[in-house]
C-alpha cells in the first residue's frame, strides 16, 4: 500500500511516538515524528497533503493550544487529538479548536486509520459548504427539548449535569440524547461536534484575520 499523505505525530511519550510511527508507516503512510509542538510548529508551512495526530496533554504546549496556534496562523492541517484521559469536555475544547476527531488511548490501528481517512476527506473543495447545509436540515427535526441537551452535549457538560440545568432526570436526558444522535445521523461525540461546527465554519473562515500575530515558541521538554 502507498499513501501520498503525510502524517505528523506529536507527542512527548518516545514509547508511543514509535509505536505509532511503526504502525502508520506498516499501514503505508509516509510519518514525520516530533517530541512536542515546538518542532512541528518549526517546520511550518507544509507542503504537500499533510494530516497533524497530536497528544493532548504535553509540557508547555499542549493539543489544544497547538490546534489554537495552528488556527491563527492560517494553517490548515486536519488533525486528530489522542490521550489517555478524555472525557467530554476535553473532546468539546479539541473540537472546537479545529480538531477533526478525538481518540482515546490506547488506539486501535483500524480506528486511528478510519479518523486520518475521514479528516482528508473533509478537506474535498467545497465539502464545508455542503456540510453545513445538510448539517442544519438535520438540526431543524430536532424538538426544543433535543436542542436544549445538544447545547449541553457541546458545553462539555455530563448527562447528570444537563439534567439538572433542564429540571429534568439524567435517563430523559439519555433519551432525548440518543434522538438527537439518530436524527444527526452521529455515530459518536466526535461526529456531533463536526457536524454543530460545520454549521458555522464557512462564516468563521471569513470572519478570520489572516494575519499572523507575532508569538514565542518555547523549547520542547527534556
Amino acid at each position: 500500500m502507498t499513501n501520498d499523505l503525510t502524517i505528523h505525530l506529536v507527542d512527548d511519550e518516545e514509547v508511543l511516538r514509535r509505536s505509532l510511527t511503526f504502525l502508520l508507516v506498516s499501514a503505508g503512510f509516509a510519518v514525520r515524528a516530533h517530541s512536542c509542538a515546538k518542532a512541528f510548529l518549526d517546520i511550518l508551512p507544509l507542503s504537500g497533503r499533510n494530516c497533524l495526530v497530536t497528544d493532548l496533554l504535553m509540557p508547555d504546549v499542549n493539543g489544544i493550544e497547538l490546534l489554537r496556534r495552528l488556527r491563527r496562523f492560517s494553517a490548515d492541517v486536519p488533525a486528530i487529538v489522542i490521550t489517555g484521559q478524555g472525557d467530554i469536555a476535553a473532546a468539546v475544547q479539541a473540537m472546537k479548536a479545529g480538531a477533526s476527531d478525538f481518540l482515546e488511548k490506547p488506539l486501535r490501528e483500524e480506528a486511528l486509520i478510519a479518523a486520518i481517512n475521514l479528516a482528508m476527506g473533509q478537506r474535498r473543495p467545497g465539502s464545508a459548504i455542503a456540510d453545513s447545509e445538510s448539517v442544519a436540515a438535520r438540526v431543524r427535526q430536532l424538538t426544543d427539548r433535543e436542542h436544549q441537551v445538544l447545547n449541553g452535549v457541546l458545553d462539555g457538560l455530563q448527562n447528570k449535569m444537563i439534567a439538572y440545568h433542564l429540571g429534568i432526570s439524567s435517563r430523559t436526558v439519555e433519551v432525548h440524547r440518543a434522538n438527537v444522535m439518530a436524527k444527526m445521523g452521529a455515530r459518536n461525540l466526535a461526529e456531533l461536534m463536526r457536524m454543530a461546527i460545520a454549521i458555522d465554519a464557512v462564516e468563521q473562515s471569513t470572519e478570520t484575520g489572516r494575519t499572523s500575530p507575532a508569538s514565542t515558541w518555547p523549547t520542547c521538554a527534556r
